[in-house]
C-alpha cells in the first residue's frame, strides 16, 4: 500500500528567505509594493507571531490570502489560528480566516489572483496561469490554500 503524498509545498531558499525578509521590513516601514503586507500569524507550536509578506487579494468585494507556495508554516499556522493580522507601517488590521474548500470557489479565486501577481507568482503554480481552463484551476487548488479574511472593525 502507497503512502499518501505529503501536501504540495515549495519551501524558500537562502534568496528567498532575505527577499521576504526586506518585504516584510518594508511594509512594517509602511512601504507596500504591489499591494504587499506584512501576515502576522500565531505559530501552532510556540504561541509567538510568526511574521511573513503575503499578497492580500481582493476578489468579489472579499479579500483574500492565497498561498503560492502551497501548504507552508503560515498556512498550517492559520488553520490552528483563525486568523491574524495584517500590517502596513502603522496600519494593522485583525482578521478572522475562513478557508475555502469547494475546488471550483477556490478556482475563481486563483485565476483572479493569478492574473494580478502571476509576474511573482507562477513558477509555483507548475504551469498552470490565469489564461488555464477551469479544470487545470480546479486541480491546482488543491495545491494553494485560499483563505476569506474578514477584517475586524
Amino acid at each position: 500500500m502507497n503512502a499518501p503524498a505529503a501536501p504540495y509545498y515549495v519551501q524558500a531558499g537562502p534568496f528567498a528567505v532575505r527577499f521576504n525578509a526586506l518585504f516584510g521590513k518594508l511594509a512594517r516601514l509602511g512601504i507596500s509594493l504591489a499591494g504587499t503586507a506584512e501576515l502576522s500569524v500565531r505559530g501552532r507550536t510556540s504561541g509567538t507571531m510568526q511574521r511573513i509578506p503575503v499578497n492580500p487579494h481582493l476578489h468579489g468585494g472579499e479579500q483574500y490570502l492565497v498561498s503560492a507556495r502551497g501548504h507552508s508554516q503560515w498556512v498550517r499556522n492559520m488553520r490552528v489560528a483563525g486568523g491574524g493580522e495584517l500590517r502596513v507601517g502603522r496600519k494593522v488590521r485583525a482578521f478572522t480566516a475562513e478557508e475555502l474548500t469547494d475546488p471550483a470557489q477556490k478556482a475563481a479565486v486563483l485565476r483572479a489572483y493569478l492574473e494580478k501577481w502571476g509576474w511573482e507568482v507562477n513558477r509555483f503554480f507548475q504551469g498552470v496561469t490565469a489564461s488555464s481552463t477551469d479544470a487545470e484551476l480546479r486541480a491546482a487548488a488543491e495545491d494553494h490554500p485560499v483563505f476569506r479574511i474578514t477584517v475586524s472593525h
